[in-house]
């Protein structure tokens, strides 16, 4: 698939055959990997686990990932197979940094009362369901979102920096994924969460050995199944040299 590169030598955002590759690494051993032909990494999670079962008959405990995988399908996804996530969603780090809540008008700062299943507009107006809306991702999976609609508008001294869409506001809520954004934030801000998020630079750092001291940065073969069987070769390579030099 043609995608574009971190090493763009022209500058010009130029598209290029590419995989994307997943792996998977313990103390910067990798243990499994997979390649995608998916510009996004979202994507590929789910293949990605699957490829890691089949291959040591059982899902890993636990999983660290940056925001890149956080979805509403990946979540429930782990969830299904009791994985404990430590995915980060994608304002999560924003979230972090600022001292008081961020935008006030984003649907994730607005109050929700769940006894009327109704949300608050920041001028106290209430914002009542009027519906559902669904939709299929790219993986096909179905996601269904809760439609919530003020009462009115108009005149309104906050309308431009809260919407700029004619009529009133909508908002659209996934139930699932407010849910899961809430365990991922317990569990990111957790003592075990933080130790793990200064532990994500590790896969980094064995996809820097492998392009930088072992010059690997392109394929020779083609195709998914011989790039699949050379990219192994030099994931084995990897792991050899760390098992006898430790490094």
């Amino acid at each position: 698939t043609f995608m574009r590169m971190k090493e763009d030598h022209m500058r010009n955002g130029q598209l290029k055959p590419a995989y994307n590759i997943q792996a998977s690494t313990e103390r910067q051993y990798i243990v499994d990997y997979t390649l995608g032909q998916k510009t996004t990494d979202t994507s590929l999670l789910k293949d990605h686990i699957d490829d890691f079962i089949a291959s040591y008959g059982h899902a890993p405990e636990c999983l660290t990932a940056d925001a890149g995988y956080g979805s509403e399908e990946n979540y429930g996804y782990l969830e299904q197979f009791g994985i404990k996530s430590f995915v980060k969603y994608g304002y999560f780090d924003k979230e972090q940094k600022e001292k008081n809540p961020g935008n006030p008008f984003h649907p994730d700062y607005l109050h929700y009362d769940q006894t009327s299943d109704t949300y608050t507009c920041p001028m106290g107006q209430t914002m009542s369901y009027t519906g559902d809306k669904t939709r299929r991702t790219a993986n096909g999976y179905l996601q269904t979102h809760r439609l919530y609609k003020a009462q009115n508008c108009s005149g309104c001294p906050l309308r431009g920096p809260c919407h700029k869409a004619a009529g009133d506001r909508v908002i659209q809520r996934s139930p699932n994924l407010v849910r899961y954004k809430q365990r991922a934030r317990e569990l990111l801000a957790s003592e075990e969460g933080i130790e793990k998020r200064r532990q994500r630079w590790q896969v980094e750092a064995v996809f820097g050995n492998i392009k930088q001291n072992k010059g690997f940065r392109r394929f020779l073969l083609r195709g998914l199944d011989k790039v699949t069987t050379e990219f192994g070769l030099v994931a084995l390579a990897h792991n050899l040299q760390r098992l006898s030099t430790g490094h």
